[in-house]
């Protein structure tokens, strides 16, 4: 930081460019102030509105044109409500888990979840499918929460490799067992529409934990999901 001007020095403007087109994590955990919770989704909503509306004058955008004059809050609306809610403790789904009464010991496959997140780096989308499995230990759990867990998830500023990660863990928790899978596929807007803009790529990641480091687990959980 230079002291005198209070603005980032030029070196470290360099590196956090360098981070960003890189696509680079550097926490497991999603990096959250601690007064994060402070403000309700109202304050929050009325402080993005006033940003996103200075952002849009400085773009030489005229607010008075009834195309754009509720622009700013309705961004600030998605960004609270829908775009971003997995930030927010609150709207984590509830985990309900069953006893695994019929005994099923198989590999249980979730394939083709779709994912709707943003790049943390460029708050550009992230659209792709997730493919989530587990053996089950001695509970299992409804299907739709595997999607809710992806969604919720997906639905803050993210890198892929923590996504991929962060469901994981939720699933081994949720289940007590460390017998996860989940593999994720998607395309990245910042590299498609920005940057080296190559708008064929895709990016794979897959976090196996337990049985499925195994390779005759990891090979039939890779068949089923390409099927």
């Amino acid at each position: 930081m230079d002291k005198e001007s209070g603005n980032l020095s030029e070196e470290l403007l360099k590196d956090l460019d360098l981070i960003g087109d890189n696509h680079i994590m550097t926490s497991l955990e999603t990096p959250m102030r601690e007064d994060a919770f402070e403000l309700s989704d109202e304050e929050k909503i009325k402080t993005i509105e006033h940003h996103f509306e200075k952002i849009m004058l400085a773009l030489g955008l005229d607010l008075t044109d009834d195309s754009l004059r509720g622009t700013p809050r309705r961004v600030a609306k998605m960004y609270i409500n829908e775009l971003f809610m997995g930030l927010d403790p609150k709207n984590k789904p509830k985990m309900s888990t069953f006893e695994n009464k019929y005994n099923y010991t198989e590999m249980l496959v979730e394939k083709n979840i779709t994912i709707y997140s943003n790049c943390e780096h460029h708050f550009l989308p992230i659209v792709g499918k997730a493919h989530v499995a587990y053996i089950p230990n001695g509970k299992v759990i409804g299907l739709s929460k595997i999607n809710r867990i992806v969604d919720y998830y997906s639905r803050r500023p993210q890198v892929q490799e923590r996504l991929a990660l962060q469901i994981l863990n939720e699933i081994k928790t949720t289940l007590g067992t460390e017998d996860v899978a989940v593999f994720v596929d998607a395309e990245h807007m910042c590299v498609s529409s920005r940057g080296v803009q190559d708008q064929t790529s895709s990016t794979v990641t897959i976090e196996y934990s337990g049985k499925f480091k195994e390779e005759d687990t990891k090979r039939e959980f890779l068949t089923y999901i390409n099927d």
